[in-house]
């Protein structure tokens, strides 16, 4: 029999945290973070990493696990995960999956298997050199001829994503799109239901917009200059992360601090822009959308959805 499991996507800045946690209330669940970012410690504000207030005493997990410097991948996320569904479901509560990491939530829906790529990281390492000596641009350029399908689909920045990729196929002559594809033809291992959150395009921009702004009132600059004065150095994939890489240009004198955070505003907006297009093209699920429903009325569409999954 296949243990329940609730899946809460959706773009940055469209209410998942909030949402989640209600949810979990009803339910008697317990969240775990489907973020690349939210793993790490120090990073609170730049990741608007859920606060002891805002959980309201329900437990989330795959947050501030790690420093910074150690590697956080799609392999480490589906095994942790993993182990603390068990946790949940030993507990009789349903484990809540929430984020807006798309591929994270694919592979541990689908149980991707990534292992066979795990043990020569040789060519990992080259490509994470060459985009620190010549730019992320050239190791995009080089996933645009190999896998443009699975290029259309990212930022040329992800050098984590891209890096993947070209590793794939290094290793194994199969282009990582054809892979994702032959991996959700497989059934998903759990009684599964998915909710995707979103919001009227204006109205999305607007939050991001004003979140932005409360995470500088809160410290972001700070927090950036923080991590740096610890020794967490730029090039780290973590400090690469949207609300943390805008600033390096800033405290390297390269930028000033207006154009670091209109850069920050853009990069946002354009991240949220392919979340959407990443969870319509790739996953399957109910779309909820906030800009036309109150918090009440989402609320009860997504209980009765539920209901029909016989996940409730």
């Amino acid at each position: 029999m296949k243990k329940p499991l609730i899946i809460i996507g959706g773009p940055t800045a469209c209410g998942k945290t909030g949402f989640s946690i209600k949810l979990a209330q009803k339910l008697g669940g317990e969240i775990i973070s489907a973020d690349s970012m939210q793993v790490y410690r120090y990073m609170d504000i730049g990741t608007a990493k859920v606060t002891a207030e805002e959980a309201e005493g329900v437990p989330h997990y795959l947050i501030d696990e790690l420093d910074p410097d150690e590697e956080y991948n799609v392999m480490l996320f589906q095994q942790k995960a993993k182990a603390y569904m068990e946790e949940i479901w030993a507990k009789g509560k349903i484990p809540i999956l929430a984020g807006g990491t798309g591929f994270y939530i694919n592979a541990l829906l689908y149980d991707n298997d990534f292992t066979e790529t795990e043990n020569d990281t040789s060519y990992r390492e080259e490509c994470y050199r060459l985009a620190k000596e010549k730019g992320a641009e050239v190791l995009y350029e080089r996933l645009k001829e190999i896998d443009p399908e699975y290029a259309a689909n990212m930022h040329a920045n992800n050098v984590k994503r891209v890096t993947r990729a070209l590793e794939y196929h290094y290793l194994t002559g199969e282009k990582f799109s054809a892979h994702n594809a032959a991996q959700q033809e497989k059934d998903t291992p759990y009684d599964a239901a998915v909710i995707i959150l979103n919001m009227d395009r204006e109205k999305l921009y607007e939050r991001i917009e004003l979140r932005i702004d409360q995470m500088l009132e809160q410290g972001l600059v700070e927090e950036v200059q923080g991590l740096l004065d610890r020794g967490y150095s730029p090039d780290l994939v973590s400090m690469q992360g949207i609300g943390y890489k805008e600033f390096i240009p800033y405290f390297n004198g390269e930028s000033t601090l207006e154009e670091a955070v209109t850069q920050l505003k853009t990069n946002t907006r354009r991240f949220a822009k392919r979340q959407l297009t990443w969870f319509r093209r790739q996953i399957e699920g109910l779309w909820v959308d906030l800009s036309k429903s109150s918090s009440e009325e989402a609320m009860d569409e997504v209980l009765e959805y539920l209901k029909q999954r016989e996940i409730l």
